[in-house]
């Protein structure tokens, strides 16, 4: 059974950082794609991709996020971070971790994250 579960988030102040883990079982996640995706607030509103890192070592960023984000990746560990800095209140969310590899996908349960001013 594959499980990601996130932790990390919170309350956080305007300006703030924070950092998200993502823990996978079931998975080696070496061999999978690894997405932090986050939700805002509102009825309708989609997931938007913050940020991925490939299995290849390559990372992409949503745009407005790429000079605050990293995303890095401990395989031995077998959890993904999502450093954010310089928080501002668009940020605020529900943040889901997401692996992928060929046609699977797996979701994890999501973490609030809110940045208060």
């Amino acid at each position: 059974q594959v499980q990601l579960v996130e932790s990390g988030g919170g309350l956080v102040h305007l300006g703030g950082s924070l950092r998200l883990s993502c823990t996978a079982s079931g998975i080696i996640l070496s061999l999978h794609d690894m997405g932090w995706y986050r939700q805002p607030p509102g009825e309708g509103k989609e997931r938007e991709l913050v940020a991925t890192t490939f299995i290849g070592g390559m990372t992409n960023y949503k745009k407005s996020v790429k000079d605050r984000a990293n995303i890095s990746r401990d395989n031995a560990q077998s959890t993904v971070y999502l450093q954010m800095d310089n928080l501002k209140p668009e940020d605020t969310g529900i943040y889901y971790c997401h692996a992928h590899r060929q046609y699977n996908g797996y979701w994890g349960q999501g973490i609030q994250v809110t940045v208060s001013s």
